[in-house]
């Protein structure tokens, strides 16, 4: 089968290589649809990630397909099913999932391998975090399910709830889903990022208010003058030191702040004690996704708060797809793009 393989720091190459033996526990499922990810053009930038990829090593992890080979007798799956994994699965043994705390699990099982014609999914992710999907849900909006999950975890960690004023940093496919989800509880919602399709995107989306932050610098000045409002609720969506610093003075007095978007390794900010202190402020940075919110992500996906035609703006073939993230990492404006993995 024809497969992505990342080989180091902006190198990827489409092989051709033979499908793994299936072992016992696991499924193997045709890809139907795979999307770029942002976290993907780090890796890729980066050349590996410490804790999901080490090359060589099959590349990419949202997707969505049918079930066309499995090992696992008196399963609830079956050969044909339409189905969703997650890309990773928590041991539901450490400490961390012990507490509910599942997305730091101490031995999260990774799953790399969506730009492929198939993959195959391990036995604990079968177990935990492979889902059904209803006959009419489209597998291109499935295949939104694993980012939709970690913005799940977000809204939860934040605790937003109808009639705040919230502000997300960042119109990035993150920070849309931050939107979509934040307006179908009732919030009123406030975007500050860059490039106006993206920025279009926000309002289609439902955010009351649009911000182009231009080059980015003296954010807390720039969104001040253009709009009065006291946030409850600052989302920092970008991943930037100097955007975490801008979102601590962007909250009301008593606000919650959640640094969702990750720095560059190594970095570091600095934060004024006295400001934060009798502000009041609780500051919290959330990272990955539960079985509980893979879920729930799901389910808004299939309930049709979001879908694919608000963030997919782009299709590529599986044997272009070394050009496209040079593109990417060149700056392409795209939000998300489809990539025909059976092309």
């Amino acid at each position: 089968m024809k497969a992505a393989i990342l080989h180091g720091k902006e190198n990827i190459q489409i092989d051709d290589i033979a499908p793994p033996t299936l072992k016992p526990g696991e499924v193997r499922v045709s890809i139907e649809a795979a999307l770029t990810c942002g976290t993907d053009l780090k890796v890729f930038k980066r050349g590996y990630h410490a804790k999901m990829i080490v090359p060589p090593a099959v590349f990419g992890h949202e997707l969505a397909g049918v079930i066309t080979e499995l090992q696992i007798p008196n399963s609830e799956f079956r050969i044909g099913d339409r189905v969703v994994p997650a890309n990773s699965a928590p041991c539901g043994e450490c400490f961390h999932c012990g507490v509910g705390q599942e997305n730091i699990c101490d031995d999260l099982q990774f799953l790399n391998g969506a730009y492929a014609e198939s993959i195959v999914v391990p036995a604990r992710i079968v177990q935990k975090n492979l889902l059904h999907l209803k006959p009419e849900t489209d597998f291109a909006d499935a295949a939104l399910t694993e980012p939709l999950a970690c913005v799940v975890q977000g809204v939860d960690d934040t605790k937003l709830r109808a009639g705040q004023h919230v502000l997300v940093i960042g119109a990035g496919p993150i920070g849309l889903m931050f939107v979509a989800l934040a307006k179908n509880i009732g919030c009123d919602v406030t975007v500050a990022g860059r490039r106006a399709a993206r920025l279009e995107a926000a309002q289609r989306l439902g955010a009351n208010q649009t911000i182009d932050i231009g080059d980015g610098k003296n954010l807390p000045a720039k969104i001040r003058a253009a709009t009065k409002t006291h946030f409850d609720a600052v989302i920092e969506a970008v991943g930037r030191p100097e955007t975490w610093e801008a979102a601590v003075h962007l909250v009301r007095k008593g606000g919650t702040v959640n640094f969702f978007g990750g720095c560059p390794a190594g970095t570091t900010v600095t934060l004024d004690t006295t400001f934060i202190h009798y502000s009041d402020l609780t500051l919290l940075a959330s990272f990955h996704h539960t079985p509980r919110a893979f879920r729930r992500a799901l389910e808004f996906i299939e309930a049709g708060v979001v879908h694919a035609g608000d963030f997919v703006d782009g299709e590529c073939p599986l044997t272009q797809l070394p050009e496209l993230f040079q593109k990417m990492a060149a700056g392409n404006h795209a939000i998300k793009t489809l990539i025909r993995v059976h092309e």
